[in-house]
């Protein structure tokens, strides 16, 4: 895996990562960013929470269950001085479908934090991470 990060201007980069893709970042106005894109730290809460909605969303259909829909929100806390790493993040899942079985959408989370999802078990090297859960029923 690879990825090419290029300065454009004032606190703007853009990184090509190694399939093609493009992202924008930003800072903060009052770090001599424009506002115009995620900084680089909401980019790995973000690549966390993919990450993870990924593999629910696999677990779940390799487990027969009808999911239609996937949500995570992550909430985090960063330390007070530098480095501000991640001290703590929550992950909130809401999971719509019809008739899923709560047990194997508990354990499709569990397993996507402990096993599977690379981003969320580093973020856990630093950072307390929590899990909850909800089922939305749907016709």
């Amino acid at each position: 895996m690879e990825c090419t990060v290029r300065w454009l201007d004032g606190m703007a980069f853009v990184a090509e990562t190694g399939s093609g893709h493009l992202v924008s970042m930003d800072g903060a106005p009052e770090a001599g960013g424009r506002n115009l894109a995620p900084r680089p730290m909401e980019l790995l809460l973000a690549g966390a929470g993919g990450c993870s909605a990924f593999d629910v969303v696999l677990i779940l259909k390799r487990s027969r269950q009808d999911v239609r829909d996937c949500e995570v929100r992550l909430i985090a806390e960063r330390a007070e001085t530098d480095p501000k790493v991640f001290t703590r993040v929550g992950f909130h899942y809401t999971v719509r479908g019809k008739n899923l079985k709560p047990d194997v959408v508990e354990r499709a989370i569990h397993l996507s934090a402990e096993k599977y999802c690379s981003a969320s078990i580093m973020l856990g090297k630093t950072a307390e991470l929590a899990h909850a859960w909800e089922i939305i029923e749907v016709d």
